[in-house]
């Protein structure tokens, strides 16, 4: 109990800063979580901080679930859909390339990838709990978590300006944000930025997004056991149990019978649980652990977050 107290502590604080100073929380939450890493050496704190690190993580990832509905998804048709899957699963092939070619190993692409391609520090902090145990682990999701929130607030801010300087219309324009930038905040925010129709449709297309997140968490497990089968290890189960509930929380949020005060208390507490694992996370990692990482994950990163805006722009002007 006194790590969960501790971890939440730290979550309230960095939304405070986020409201007052509109940064991302889960930057602030990372910042605040490393300053306080000496909670997370031997004493009372550390088991509490280990169960929030773990199992908070995987409760906000399956209440992300509450996020989508498949009526969201079909009111844009096929085409988004397509696009959708498209520039998710090129991204994501880019960045295994990519980091196999600066010496990293293919997980790493993958969750580099897959945070650029689906949301950001939400993907990152799911991809890691449903890959295998590593001593490195910890450290590259923390990592991507940073150079995500920093790369999603720059392209909420610049992304606007490209949209104006291609003249896209409206929906292109949702369409456009909805489906380059990392993080849902940012998403709205960059959106609404020009018009409601816009926002809205990048609303919608963000969810899109989300909801990839199924098949790649299945795909980095299969890979995981292949892997395990191989180097005579423990194989991770097939389905991790919060993959599983975050589908079935898709589904009954699709029947439309869930009222709207109930999603917005799952996103919330979704909301909260990830920021509270994320401070959790930061408080067990040492900043000049991060400081031995180097300049190549930063370049792999951003090779990768303008790989996808150019896809999804060369797709929205050649089409």
């Amino acid at each position: 109990m006194p790590g969960i107290i501790a971890s939440t502590i730290v979550a309230a604080a960095a939304s405070f800063l986020s409201e007052h100073y509109a940064a991302p929380v889960m930057l602030f939450a990372l910042l605040l979580g490393m300053a306080m890493n000496f909670l997370a050496a031997d004493g009372p704190c550390k088991e509490g901080i280990e169960f929030t690190a773990r199992s908070i993580l995987r409760i906000g990832v399956a209440l992300l679930g509450m996020r989508i509905t498949f009526e969201q998804v079909a009111s844009l048709g096929w085409g988004p859909v397509v696009l959708v899957v498209g520039i998710v699963t090129a991204t994501i092939c880019v960045s295994v390339l990519l980091a196999r070619a600066f010496g990293f190993q293919s997980l790493f692409g993958v969750l580099t990838g897959g945070a650029t391609a689906i949301c950001g520090a939400s993907a990152a902090m799911a991809l890691s709990a449903a890959m295998p145990a590593h001593p490195a682990k910890e450290r590259a999701t923390l990592f991507t978590v940073v150079g995500v929130s920093a790369l999603s607030t720059m392209a909420m801010i610049a992304y606007p300006m490209i949209v104006q300087w291609f003249g896209l219309d409206d929906v292109e324009a949702g369409i456009f944000l909805g489906g380059t930038i990392h993080d849902v905040a940012q998403v709205v925010g960059a959106g609404y930025s020009i018009s409601q129709e816009a926002g809205d449709t990048a609303t919608i297309v963000k969810l899109m997004r989300i909801a990839m997140l199924l098949p790649v968490i299945l795909c980095v497990v299969m890979i995981a056991r292949a892997q395990g089968a191989e180097d005579g290890g423990k194989r991770p189960p097939l389905l991790p149990l919060f993959a599983v509930v975050f589908v079935l929380l898709a589904a009954i949020n699709s029947t439309g019978w869930v009222p709207q005060t109930v999603q917005q208390f799952g996103n919330d507490l979704s909301r909260w649980c990830l920021v509270i694992a994320i401070s959790a996370l930061g408080m067990k990692t040492q900043l000049k652990e991060l400081a031995t990482v180097g300049f190549k994950p930063i370049l792999l990163m951003l090779i990768e977050t303008v790989i996808l805006a150019a896809m999804v722009l060369a797709i929205l002007y050649f089409s």
